[in-house]
């Protein structure tokens, strides 16, 4: 994620990926070896898959193209995920955060790194953020909360919003949503720790969801599989041909490059190409930027819309007699969403409820105590989708939940100013004549 490694523990052998052949790019490198996992497939010359026991030879072994520190001469590291940088900033922030140990990428502690970090105090001195979308690549997938527990154990109010953006995901961008729990964990029960949506979710009470673009699976044919993130796992040989022949048909193969020579200072003679990622693998073909981007605008424009909208919606004066008037204000929620946001966001000690203030200028209040008054949260309009409030067999509206009369004693002429609001929900402000 960054390009800093300030690890302390830095004696042992690993590798790092750099450009050893000097034409300014850093692939992958194959060597052939008897123990080899990797053989060369026959439909697509050049392309790697992975042994089988009644294949011929030549065998390869796989290592990025780069340098391997602390080289004894003799005994290559096995490559890992994170072998080139210390931190993975999505499992940096501070929400269920685990060790290294426990969590690879984890980082030296919650926020160690100074990009999280800014997250962090960004979005913590702002509440009225009520929607966050996490943008990654590749795979052509919505993945929703919880990341920790299964669908059961989750908020129901809060899940039928987000089967209503997955309804928009799918109409719009074309691409389904799933439970980070429940079809993207990579060990089953082992959930993803110090990831950023867990922390808009759970911390900052966010519709929050991550977007991997580019559908490169779908593209090239590949059988949808029980969880989604086995389209990524349970590649075989056949599945490699399919993304080789549509990288060569739809990608002018930009991805699939020829392997060349090389005298590897430390390995002996190496092939060194095989994969670019970068263009058609790791994101879409540069012919396809457009309508990806269109279709992810139209589905988060929606959910943008989906924001609490409180207003003044009516303002009423009546003189009840020895100079008083009555000032009755009906305050309105006309959004989407409750003033707290999405349901779990209630139980955030900061999400505060609505608050009434009112000055006076030339007139006064009957009683001063007024001045300030609880309005309290107020409801949304939507459900969701499929919450079972708009079933054809009961259908009932909630009361008149969303909103809330309140009402001030002022004497004498002059101008009222009436501010009512909180952190999420923003403030509005009205000024009213007293005749």
């Amino acid at each position: 994620s960054v390009p800093r490694d300030e690890r302390p523990n830095r004696n042992h052998a690993r590798w790092i990926s750099q450009d050893v052949d000097g034409d300014g790019l850093a692939f992958i490198m194959r060597k052939q070896d008897a123990g080899g996992e990797f053989v060369e497939s026959k439909e697509m010359p050049g392309l790697l898959v992975e042994r089988k026991l009644e294949d011929p030879g030549p065998y390869y072994k796989l290592y990025p193209e780069g340098m391997i520190e602390n080289f004894d001469g003799a005994t290559i590291p096995t490559p890992t995920y994170l072998s080139d940088n210390q931190t993975d900033l999505n499992r940096n922030f501070p929400y269920q955060w685990y060790p290294e140990h426990e969590q690879i990428g984890a980082g030296s502690y919650p926020m160690n790194e100074p990009e999280s970090r800014a997250v962090v105090e960004f979005t913590s001195a702002r509440p009225h953020i009520f929607a966050w979308l996490n943008l990654h690549t590749f795979g052509g997938v919505f993945i929703r909360p919880l990341g920790d527990k299964p669908d059961a154990k989750m908020d129901q109010e809060d899940l039928a919003v987000f089967r209503q953006i997955a309804h928009w995901g799918d109409q719009y961008a074309g691409y389904p949503t799933v439970s980070g729990f429940e079809e993207f964990l990579y060990q089953p029960e082992k959930p993803i720790r110090g990831d950023l949506i867990e922390y808009a979710h759970y911390q900052r009470g966010c519709i929050a969801y991550v977007c991997e673009l580019w559908d490169l699976f779908e593209k090239a044919g590949l059988e949808k599989k029980k969880r989604f993130v086995e389209r990524y796992t349970h590649l075989d040989p056949a599945d490699m041909v399919k993304i080789a022949r549509w990288d060569a048909e739809h990608n002018a193969g930009r991805t699939m490059r020829p392997w060349k020579k090389f005298n590897h200072p430390q390995l002996g003679e190496v092939e060194v190409g095989g994969l670019d990622p970068r263009v058609g693998l790791w994101n879409p073909p540069y012919e396809r930027i457009d309508e990806i981007c269109r279709g992810q605008s139209a589905t988060y424009l929606r959910v943008a819309a989906l924001a609490p909208s409180v207003k003044l919606a009516d303002i009423r004066l009546a003189a009840i007699g020895n100079g008083l008037t009555r000032i009755e204000v009906r305050v309105e929620n006309q959004g989407y969403l409750a003033t707290y946001g999405v349901s779990s966001a209630r139980a955030l000690d900061w999400n505060e409820p609505l608050v009434a203030e009112i000055e006076t200028q030339g007139c006064s209040l009957a009683n001063p105590r007024e001045a300030r008054q609880q309005v309290g949260h107020l409801d949304g309009w939507g459900r969701g989708r499929f919450s079972g409030a708009a079933a054809f067999h009961f259908m009932r509206s909630r009361g008149n939940t969303g909103a809330k009369t309140l009402s001030w004693t002022v004497r004498g002429q002059g101008r009222a100013v009436v501010r009512l609001g909180a952190c999420r929900a923003g403030w509005i402000r009205q000024e009213i004549e007293i005749p």
